[in-house]
């Protein structure tokens, strides 16, 4: 990798790591479509969390780079790809369903790992976006049975803003995560469930989620680059 390059991303991780610091938060460099070689530069860096969001991108990068890597899964997960990725990731952050919640658990108890797990939210305008709708999931948490998943441990949410230049809209929505995730915190939650982690801000909303209270920020083209896909 050229040498510029290296020291572009170099300088990237040690902005954001220092301006997400000071709100007590931690960013997640998210590679999606980048190679081994740019992980590589951040992780010169210092930088040791990284998410991906495809299940195909990340079972490979994991087995090329660093042991000591922490992986977060940020994207859609299926059930039927869940057994590729609980040996290793360190926090899957798209629990949409108790489906896949008890999916996790069931191949995280094969290989007698407990894997960490955000629930997902829908805050976004976009009906695209997967989650749980805020009183799906009070009706959910106040009734679900998850004395048997065992094998997995809830440490927050996670939500995603809507793709508009509208920011006070996109602060509207990161808000109200925030305020669910409040709220929550002071509800009996079963016992392998915490609020502790909200995930929320990319690159082009950070800042708003930062001052909303996200503790975990996804930044990927502003550290790496434009994506880069294949045709």
């Amino acid at each position: 990798m050229a040498k510029v390059i290296e020291m572009e991303i170099k300088s990237a991780i040690d902005r954001y790591r220092a301006q997400v610091a000071r709100y007590g938060a931690r960013v997640i460099a998210v590679s999606k479509t980048h190679g081994p070689d740019k992980i590589r530069a951040a992780y010169a860096a210092g930088q040791r969390l990284f998410g991906e969001n495809k299940v195909q991108e990340l079972v490979p990068k994991h087995q090329a780079l660093p042991g000591d890597i922490e992986w977060h899964l940020i994207g859609h997960l299926q059930t039927n790809k869940v057994k590729l990725v609980v040996p290793f990731v360190e926090m899957i952050h798209s629990v949409d369903s108790q489906k896949l919640l008890n999916e996790i658990n069931k191949q995280a108890k094969k290989v007698n790992r407990v894997v960490n797990c955000l629930l997902q939210v829908h805050i976004a305008s976009e009906e695209t976006k997967f989650g749980f709708s805020p009183e799906e999931l009070r009706q959910w948490l106040a009734t679900a049975d998850v004395s048997e998943t065992t094998h997995v441990a809830v440490h927050g949410l996670m939500g995603m803003a809507s793709l508009t230049d509208n920011m006070q809209q996109v602060r509207q929505e990161f808000r109200g995560l925030r305020q669910l995730f409040e709220e929550l915190r002071t509800t009996h939650l079963p016992a392998n469930m915490e609020m502790k982690e909200l995930s929320m801000g990319m690159s082009s909303d950070y800042q708003i989620a930062l001052e909303e209270g996200s503790t975990l920020v996804r930044i990927g083209s502003a550290i790496f680059g434009q994506r880069v896909y294949n045709t």
